[in-house]
């Protein structure tokens, strides 16, 4: 296995994943195609139970941000996904539709998932498809941005106020501070997305999301997070560095 694609499964952190498009052609060209993608990973979300925490489908590769499953290791669910999308995109004789393997980032510290949290986001205003995140439909960015629902569920303030105010109670599972992978980590279950918020407040991200109380006068907060990072971040008006760029592969 390449270097580059080392695994650590069951590591209780984030995965910022990237698979491409056999020769990188672009088989998710038309909106057919992206369609297909965005309803199969929500029934694949659903099925391993995993949360997504960003995503993007660009004509040719496919950037994720997510959790690790329950009901599986994460390279069985994103195999499921790959096999499922090619399925309904292929015919028998058509060929291979994914390259081989995926990428897999560890995602262990908040200004990491803000800086791709940026990067899904602005793909695909970088590679000049629209003129801004919003005009894109395959991603995750018109979520963060008003909170409306995709066909993707999406895990942020806006889900966690929802939970909320549906009575729905977090299911608090231990700490969560990002730590280095010990190569026996066994860690099952899914990391903790959120804990639980003062009376009268949405729950608070916890340590590896976001460190913040989000109340209904600040949720305009969310198109300059999705695109720049917390509301808190004072450094978020600036580009991203080349070295935060990653090629799919």
């Amino acid at each position: 296995m390449p270097w580059g694609l080392k695994r650590f499964q069951e590591a209780g952190c984030l995965h910022f994943l990237t698979f491409s498009c056999y020769q990188r052609a672009p088989l998710l060209g038309t909106a057919r195609a992206r369609d297909i993608f965005e309803h199969t990973l929500e029934k694949a979300r659903r099925w391993y139970g995993f949360y997504v925490a960003a995503y993007v489908v660009m004509p040719e590769h496919v950037h994720l941000l997510v959790t690790e499953p329950e009901r599986a290791k994460l390279s069985v669910a994103i195999q499921m996904l790959k096999q499922n999308v090619a399925r309904q995109m292929r015919e028998a004789e058509g060929g291979p539709f994914w390259q081989a393997r995926y990428y897999d980032f560890c995602v262990w510290s908040e200004k990491k998932r803000i800086e791709k949290l940026r990067y899904i986001h602005r793909n695909p205003v970088r590679r000049g498809l629209v003129a801004s995140p919003e005009q894109w439909d395959w991603s995750s960015f018109r979520h963060y941005l008003s909170g409306v629902e995709g066909v993707v569920e999406i895990e942020s303030q806006w889900t966690a106020r929802k939970r909320e105010e549906l009575g729905v109670a977090p299911r608090i599972t231990g700490s969560q501070i990002p730590r280095p992978v010990a190569k026996s980590a066994t860690r099952t279950g899914q990391p903790q997305l959120f804990a639980a918020g003062k009376l009268g407040q949405p729950p608070i991200l916890s340590s590896s999301w976001a460190h913040c109380h989000v109340r209904p006068s600040q949720l305009n907060w969310a198109a300059s997070f999705a695109l720049q990072g917390s509301w808190a971040d004072n450094a978020s008006s600036r580009p991203l560095k080349s070295s935060a760029m990653v090629r799919p592969t």
